[in-house]
């Protein structure tokens, strides 16, 4: 296969957007699904080169209506996690429905699994994420709900709100000298791994494939079934995909060591939450610190119900400063989009369409 020179690709996609401009009266329309709250000085920089709009549509039907009229223009579709309450997935029927001259949507966040990248790529509309702002904060989180499961600090806290002082709550384990499984080594993983070395965990981690020793930072690579069978914690950190769905289920867990903890801060499908609830009923889980739900903002009620559950709302990137990082990043990306420079972060799978 012949590729073309980075310096030619790059002045032809630079190409493509002036001749965009030229032919476009005003600036490039830009819907925000959500307005910008914390990076407002990056906001009014983007609108220097952009214009740009607040979607006012109340629901996907009219979302839909107000794409053949007054948005029909859009070039770029900023997205974040609120996305969905109103256009809900940005699946194939969302995708067919956005105008011609739509070429870019940038999401506000690192996971993308509600963005149909394949009918996107169809479509010639580029996906970019924002990957690198939300490493601290989610990393800061797990350790949080890690040594909260750990220690038993649901129940604890359960007892002292309900005027029983710490009356019939269990006793909590210590991480030292614990193996702690981290499934799914990436920027996240990384950062986990950091902060737990002062606890003196042993970490073992799987991946798809084994990492360069520098990269996994002193990990083992192990087996995805020799994570299940010999950590005493296990930390959840791979991406939402056909493949990861479900990764964990029943007979996962069944593998697992009586009383595991597990920590999932990357997307509440990739376990099964009813056999999770199973598990913890039955006491063979014997914690979990969980932020995110399989069917959100739907919890399983058994799971709802288990005082062994530290539950927090996926609030992983939820502080002032980590949100205008976010936000400042995908609008960065909004802003190359525009001017035709080099992208930020265009999601892995559409990597060949900037090249």
């Amino acid at each position: 296969m012949y590729f073309l020179p980075m310096s030619r690709l790059n002045f032809l996609k630079a190409t493509r957007v002036r001749n965009y401009v030229a032919m476009t009266p005003t600036k490039p329309l830009v819907l925000f699904f959500s307005p910008v709250r914390h990076a407002l000085s990056t906001y009014e920089k983007l609108q220097q080169v952009a214009q740009t709009e607040v979607v006012t549509s109340q629901s996907r039907e009219e979302f839909f209506h107000d794409l053949a009229t007054k948005y029909q223009d859009a070039f770029t579709i900023y997205r974040t996690s609120a996305s969905g309450s109103v256009a809900g997935k940005f699946d194939s029927d969302f995708i067919d429905h956005l105008p011609t001259s739509c070429r870019y949507i940038c999401h506000n966040g690192a996971g993308y699994d509600p963005i149909d990248t394949t009918a996107c790529a169809k479509r010639g509309i580029i996906v970019t994420n924002a990957p690198d702002p939300v490493t601290d904060a989610t990393a800061d989180l797990a350790i949080f709900l890690l040594l909260g499961a750990l220690r038993q600090l649901s129940p604890a806290i359960s007892s002292l709100r309900a005027g029983k002082f710490k009356q019939g709550v269990s006793f909590g384990h210590d991480p030292q000298n614990k193996t702690l499984g981290i499934l799914g080594m990436g920027r996240i993983g990384r950062a986990i791994k950091s902060r737990c070395d002062p606890f003196g965990l042993k970490i073992i981690y799987h991946n798809r494939n084994p990492l360069p020793s520098d990269a996994a930072a002193g990990a083992e690579y192990v087996s995805f079934e020799q994570l299940l069978t010999t950590s005493d914690i296990i930390s959840v950190n791979v991406p939402l995909t056909p493949e990861t769905r479900h990764l964990i289920g029943a007979k996962e867990i069944a593998m697992m060591k009586p009383g595991v903890v597990i920590i999932n801060t990357a997307r509440g499908a990739i376990i099964d939450e009813a056999a999770m609830a199973d598990g913890l009923e039955s006491d063979h889980i014997g914690a979990v610190g969980l932020d995110v739900y399989e069917e959100e903002p739907k919890i399983n009620e058994k799971l709802l119900k288990q005082e062994r559950a530290l539950l927090v709302p996926h609030v992983g990137t939820h502080t002032t400063e980590t949100l205008a990082k976010m936000e400042s990043w995908a609008m960065e990306n909004v802003r190359r989009s525009i001017t035709g420079e080099e992208l930020l972060s265009p999601v892995p799978e559409h990597r060949h369409l900037v090249q």
